[in-house]
């Protein structure tokens, strides 16, 4: 029988899950296939609607030998394993005579722990050790979440925190849950066998595709203690976010609560001179952190360096001695060792690494209205690592709607640590950049309007001009508005100005659950919903129920974010425009991820408004314009607000 054809396949495919064959899904269907059998490297963009999950699924599943796909968000993860991968593989099955069989992976905090269920969570000295679910009031909120997830643990299959719904809060949740430091291990846990994490990895060993995120992937990565099985193929979904993810996984952090809770955990377990030495240094870090101000350190402070390397040396001490000290009096010795060993070794890890100050590290302190300071260190740059951790071992696929800024692929291929495209060398990993478009006609379907005659946006300060502008604007609209802010106090004076002027409901992030803000804005047009970063890129409302979309200013990184600025004085160290490649770039990519928030269908018309002059007016603008969607463009505000009205009044006749 001859082998069947990747046309073929991805017919079959859109086929069964009801949708229609695009252009660019092909073109980016046959670009991953060669990619996969070259062992080459690929970024593909892919606008909103190409339907970019079969563009990658379907040539990974022909290829037969096991790919991973790591995206960034919950909702991908599931829509992946419960409803495209299902459908594929039962569509693909009688072309290809073979199965392929999929599994989800996630770090083990995601999975019920059976150990913590039924012992209970090892609390900390002065509370004694308990049950937790016989502390927790069953009236209360948690003790209610407890009880139901007691239930939960006898029907579920998975123990996969999102199977469980409604959700409950993290600290329900770290009742009944380790992190991969403070598991017992499968061989020593009289769970083991029944373990749901475990049994997660077993499948994820036996399956042609592994689900996975970000954070996991970077784990994989920089950990070296190998997470996922082995794999010739990597997909990299969403990949606009994955410079952050692995930032994020590589950053570490102390605070003196952290600090003091390890104290409290290691003090029945080890001698009385190391537990000494531990509260000592720790009260010195805590001293030290009361008096810290916000902000980059260049060189690590006298005092701070001091108390760091007291409380590294006491945490190396107090490591030493929890391998040979036995207190009868702690009951579940072993899951209380493992826990007060997991949070001493992150401590003298953070410790250690800002005492070493590496050149390549960025030190600040952060102050946090509840949990108080903290003293933070992270990579100055991930490209690095991810060029050698990523690109080396396998042929990596890299997709977003937003991988192409300001024209070219060269700004984020750079962030992931690739040479520009069609640079090649011994160590310059090779890759090819391809952007498919959009089956959305951006020109006709969307005006990006930039409101030119307002005052530029200062670091504060009521903008009254903006929130006349937005309010004219959310008024011809007829609501039907998604306002991104840059900041949630900008978010918060709008939402607080609009509703006293206008008569439309007017939503604001942080009153409830992005959810069911996201449920109530499309269920009514004349919603308005206002919201900072997650919206920017997380709300997926086509129809009528989101005809304007607003952002208050170019998202610049604050001046005084220390990573951001870090980095940016690096480029410019190093001759390049730090400004471009650090600030420009960040803006870039979330200007195009929230213009994307306006047309999700084609039946989809719209308004962007950015009511910001400098889009218009400064030498950068063009460059950020170019990140955007294609839409028809325009500065005069009596041209945005006909255009706004006229929307409106269609989608009114149509009933909507």
């Amino acid at each position: 029988m001859t082998k069947p054809s990747l046309p073929e396949l991805l017919h079959a495919a859109v086929t069964a899950v009801g949708g229609s064959e695009r252009p660019g899904q092909a073109a980016m269907a046959g670009a991953v296939a060669e990619a996969v059998d070259d062992q080459s490297h690929l970024l593909v963009q892919a606008g909103t609607g190409t339907g970019k999950s079969l563009g990658y699924l379907v040539p990974a599943l022909a290829h037969g030998e096991r790919v991973v796909v790591a995206t960034a968000t919950l909702a991908l993860q599931r829509q992946l394993v419960e409803r495209d991968l299902p459908r594929t593989v039962d569509a693909l099955h009688p072309l290809l005579r073979r199965r392929p069989q999929f599994a989800m992976l996630k770090g083990r905090s995601n999975y019920l722990c059976l150990h913590r269920l039924h012992e209970g969570v090892p609390q900390e000295e002065e509370e004694g050790l308990f049950d937790q679910f016989e502390a927790a009031a069953p009236s209360s909120k948690l003790g209610q979440d407890l009880l139901r997830m007691r239930d939960w643990a006898d029907e579920t299959e998975t123990g996969d925190r999102d199977d469980l719904t409604p959700g409950v809060s993290d600290r329900a949740w770290a009742q009944i849950s380790v992190s991969s430091r403070e598991c017992l291990g499968a061989t020593k846990c009289a769970y083991g066998a029944e373990c749901f994490a475990e049994q997660a990895r077993e499948r994820a060993k036996l399956a042609d595709v592994v689900v996975t995120n970000h954070a996991l992937l970077a784990i994989d990565a920089i950990e070296g203690a190998p997470v996922l099985p082995q794999h010739e193929v990597l997909i990299v979904d969403e990949a606009h976010e994955l410079v952050s993810r692995v930032t994020g996984v590589a950053t570490g952090e102390l605070t003196p609560g952290q600090v003091n809770r390890a104290v409290r955990r290691a003090a029945k377990l080890v001698n009385e001179k190391a537990a000494d030495a531990l509260q000592t240094a720790s009260e010195g870090f805590e001293r030290v952190m009361e008096l810290a101000l916000p902000g980059r350190l260049e060189e690590v402070p006298e005092d701070l360096g001091y108390a760091l390397m007291a409380l590294r040396d006491a945490a190396r001490t107090v490591i030493t001695a929890l391998g040979s000290t036995r207190d009868k009096s702690v009951q579940d010795e072993d899951a209380v060792r493992k826990q007060a060993l997991a949070s001493v070794e992150t401590i003298h890890g953070v410790a250690e690494r800002i005492t070493q100050g590496s050149e390549y590290d960025v030190v600040w302190f952060e102050r946090h209205d509840r949990f108080g300071a903290s003293v933070r260190v992270a990579p100055l740059s991930v490209s690095g690592l991810l060029r050698e951790k990523l690109f080396a071992e396998r042929s990596v696929v890299l997709t977003s709607a937003t991988l192409k800024l300001g024209g070219d692929f060269n700004g984020v291929g750079a962030s992931l640590g690739l040479s520009p495209e069609g640079i090649a060398g011994d160590d310059v990993p090779q890759w090819k950049g391809l952007d498919v478009g959009s089956p959305f006609d951006y020109p006709k379907q969307g005006i990006l309007y930039v409101a030119r005659h307002l005052a530029t946006p200062g670091r504060e300060g009521s903008r009254t001009d903006m929130l006349d502008e937005l309010a004219e604007l959310v008024e011809a609209a007829g609501g039907r508005t998604l306002g991104l802010f840059s900041s949630m106090r900008a978010a918060q004076a709008a939402a607080e100005e609009l509703r006293g002027r206008l008569e439309k409901p007017i939503l604001l992030q942080g009153e409830e659950t992005l959810g069911e803000l996201i449920k109530n804005f499309a269920a009514d047009p004349e919603t308005c919903l206002f919201g900072t970063l997650s919206l920017w890129q997380g709300v997926d409302v086509p129809g009528a129920s989101c005809q304007l979309v607003v952002m208050d200013r170019i998202p610049f990184p604050r001046p005084d974010d220390p990573l951001m600025s870090a980095r940016q004085k690096a480029v410019e160290e190093a001759g390049g425009n730090g400004f471009m490649a650090v600030a420009a770039t960040h803006a870039a990519l979330l200007m195009a991820q929230g213009a994307g928030r306006l047309v999700r269908a084609t039946g989809d018309k719209g308004v962007v408004a950015v009511l910001d002059p400098r889009l218009a007016n400064a030498r950068y603008g063009s460059y950020l314009r170019a990140s955007m969607p294609d839409f028809w463009y325009t500065t005069d505000p009596n041209q945005a607000r006909r255009s706004l009205a006229a929307i409106d009044a269609a989608a009114r006749a149509e009933g909507k």
